[in-house]
C-alpha cells in the first residue's frame, strides 16, 4: 500500500498567511511612517537650536542679528538675512560621501531678521520628500518661542500649545 503525502500547502492555508500577513502591515506601516516623520522633525529640531546658536553668537559679535556688508555695522531691515552655515537639515545630507549612499535632505532651513524687529526668525519646512501632515513648518525665534504653521491656524489656545508641544 502506497501512503498518501502531502507535499507544499493548500490554497486555505496560504490565504490565512496572506490575510494575516496584511493585517500585520496595515499595522505597522502607519507605525513607521509616523517613526519616520518624528526621526526627520527630530534632525529639524536640532539644526534650528544649532543656528539659533550661530545666530547669538553673530549678535555677539557685530551687536546685532543682521550685520550690515561690513559685518561690523549693523543693517537696516532691507539687508540681506544673514548667510547661515548650513540651509538643510539634516547636515549629513551635505556629505558626498554620505550622500551617494541615500542621504537626503529633509528639511529646508531659513533665517528672516525682519520679523520680530532687532530679532530673528529661524524656520524649517519640509521637502516633498518628506512631509509633516501633523506639524508643517517650524518656527524658532531669538525669544526661543518655538511654533508650528499648522498651530498659527488654531484658534484655541490649549489646543494650540499641545500641538507645539507634541511637534517640539
Amino acid at each position: 500500500m502506497q501512503k498518501n503525502t502531502q507535499n507544499g500547502f493548500t490554497l486555505i492555508e496560504l490565504l490565512i498567511v496572506i490575510a494575516i500577513v496584511g493585517v500585520l502591515a496595515k499595522i505597522a506601516y502607519p507605525s513607521y511612517v509616523d517613526s519616520m516623520t518624528k526621526s526627520r522633525r527630530a534632525d529639524a529640531k536640532a539644526a534650528l537650536l544649532e543656528l539659533s546658536v550661530f545666530m547669538e553668537r553673530l549678535y555677539t559679535t557685530t551687536g546685532c542679528y543682521n550685520p550690515g556688508a561690513t559685518d561690523k555695522v549693523c543693517g537696516d531691515a532691507n539687508d540681506a538675512n544673514p548667510k547661515l552655515p548650513f540651509d538643510i537639515a539634516p547636515k549629513s545630507a551635505y556629505n558626498i560621501n554620505l550622500a551617494s549612499s541615500g542621504v537626503k535632505a529633509n528639511y529646508d532651513l531659513a533665517v528672516d531678521t525682519t520679523t520680530p524687529v532687532g530679532g530673528f526668525t529661524l524656520t524649517a519646512i519640509p521637502r516633498p520628500n518628506a512631509p509633516d501632515s501633523k506639524c508643517q513648518s517650524l518656527t524658532l525665534n531669538n525669544t526661543n518661542a518655538k511654533s508650528t504653521s499648522t498651530a498659527a491656524a488654531i484658534s484655541d489656545a490649549t489646543d494650540k500649545a499641545a500641538l507645539i508641544a507634541e511637534c517640539w
